[in-house]
């Protein structure tokens, strides 16, 4: 008897294949369907080609307590721009102890609708809005062990403390809307 084993779920979409793509409702769908059944709560669709592209575009959908963990862009220092297409983010900015410096609500529509943010800084953003979906553009390529310089203060992805910590952010948004 031969055992099954799950596919995990995937982190990301395929890229589409043509030259030029264009976004619309039918994407918009597509990835808010992929976040709503990922365990993760998030999925990225990427629209540059290749890891190894030197500007990065994605889709990334996500759900309310999807946990990204703060984190920077130090080494290679690469720059991070987020526009929230579709519901609502919180979006935190750290200092190098883990303390708050600065959060935001942008939704889209809004006033405040996304965030540049310059090499190094420590941040993160939640969902506040069930089927969110941002577009992210940031230098490439992607690299895996080098992307993301996790801030060691905050608790990794899938640990027993990401719930409380999720918890102590949405409360600390509420508090600065």
């Amino acid at each position: 008897m031969t055992m099954q084993t799950e596919k995990p779920f995937p982190r990301a979409f395929n890229a589409p294949a043509e030259n030029v793509t264009t976004l619309n409702t039918t994407m918009i769908k597509r990835v808010v369907k992929g976040s709503r059944n990922s365990p993760r709560k998030r999925i990225i669709f990427p629209l540059h080609k290749t890891a190894d592209s030197p500007l990065h575009r994605m889709l990334n959908g996500l759900q309310p307590y999807s946990y990204i963990q703060p984190h920077r862009h130090l080494y290679p220092p690469k720059a991070e721009s987020v526009i929230v297409l579709q519901g609502s983010i919180l979006s935190f900015v750290f200092d190098q102890m883990g303390d708050i410096i600065e959060v935001q609500t942008l939704t889209a529509g809004g006033i405040n609708f996304g965030v540049d943010s310059e090499p190094g800084v420590f941040h993160t953003f939640l969902a506040l809005q069930k089927d969110t979906v941002l577009f992210e553009v940031k230098p490439g390529p992607y690299e895996q062990n080098s992307d993301k310089d996790f801030a060691p203060w905050a608790p990794r992805e899938g640990s027993e403390e990401t719930a409380e910590y999720m918890d102590y952010l949405y409360d600390m948004g509420k508090r600065n809307r």
